[in-house]
């Protein structure tokens, strides 16, 4: 039976403005591609990047160009190599995984090689403000495992150390977004350490990060804008502890369950990341979560209203995804 693909863009409105180091935003505009086959339906969802070139129209116009393959049976094998790793091949990708799920009824997760599925902790994201505003958003928060702090100007040490007398319990993972440079990172890495934080990520812009080859820093340092695909692991491994696997980076489930099993041969620590999105795109992640150190999960946190059925949350706890939402 012929398939047959759907293709639109939604708009969720956020609870609040979320800043980091590039600029603001408050809505995540995201792309949903619904594969049909057999009365069966798969769905996944992606968000074009604009650090990367990605447009929500540009990413629907790459879906289109591969729709005639698509409906006429590619695979999710064949489409590894037909659209480059981003937000397009994340849509297919985890569409037909999806696909695959409802059709033979084997769970993605047990189809993935994942033993089980289980519930994952979440960081809490702390959008770039004042120190002050800061640690008032972290204040209510503060029971949480842990918080990510978006940061990337000069009052960076400042705001981690408002955030840390905010929380005094948490666990902290400050994410610079490649805002800063390598004589800030030396001079509050060891400040960082004294408030302990647990994990810097993506301090230097990726075209400047060969500077930390052969420095060791006190805080764990995690890639995320230097790491998409497998391509990238041997020099990340060089320079980082431990990368941020994010399924529209790397393009979907297929590639970022191969980077994790690569990553861990290389000795490398794991997060499953997300874009700002809706419990769409978060439910393959809960996959690549399995077992990693972090997971940061929270887009549907930060929207004003997540999509019907979602996932289910009890604080930073992350229950896994029914069929009926994914997988």
């Amino acid at each position: 039976m012929r398939r047959r693909l759907t293709v639109r863009d939604e708009r969720w409105p956020l609870a609040s403005a979320f800043v980091i180091a590039r600029g603001a935003k408050t809505e995540a505009h995201v792309i949903v591609a619904e594969v049909s086959e057999g009365g069966a339906t798969g769905r996944g969802e992606a968000t074009p990047y604009a650090r990367y070139g990605e447009t929500v129209e540009g990413e629907i116009a790459r879906i289109e160009a591969v729709r005639a393959a698509l409906e006429a049976g590619l695979t999710r094998q064949a489409l590894q190599h037909a659209l480059p790793p981003g937000a397009a091949r994340n849509a297919l990708d985890c569409a037909l995984w999806d696909l695959e799920a409802k059709v033979s009824g084997v769970p993605a997760w047990q189809a993935a090689g994942r033993p089980r599925l289980d519930p994952v902790k979440t960081c809490y994201t702390i959008s770039l403000d004042t120190p002050e505003a800061m640690a008032d958003a972290a204040r209510p928060m503060a029971r949480r495992p842990f918080l990510k702090l978006k940061i990337g100007g000069p009052d960076d040490l400042d705001r981690v150390a408002a955030v840390r007398a905010a929380a005094p319990k948490t666990r902290l993972i400050v994410d610079g977004n490649e805002g800063l440079t390598f004589e800030d990172l030396v001079r509050l890495a060891p400040e960082f350490a004294r408030l302990d934080v647990k994990m810097i990520e993506q301090p230097l812009h990726a075209d400047a990060d060969e500077a930390l080859e052969g420095w060791t820093s006190p805080v764990m340092l995690c890639a995320d804008e230097s790491l998409h695909t497998r391509r990238e692991l041997a020099t990340c491994a060089r320079r980082y502890g431990a990368i941020n696997v994010k399924l529209d980076k790397a393009g979907g489930l297929t590639e970022a369950l191969a980077v994790v099993a690569e990553a861990r041969a290389l000795g490398l620590d794991l997060m499953a990341g997300c874009m700002v999105a809706t419990s769409l795109a978060m439910a393959p992640a809960m996959i690549i979560a399995q077992g990693a150190e972090v997971a940061d999960l929270d887009g549907p946190l930060l929207l004003a209203k997540d999509r019907e059925p979602g996932l289910a949350f009890d604080g930073s706890l992350i229950f896994p995804p029914t069929p009926e939402l994914w997988g």
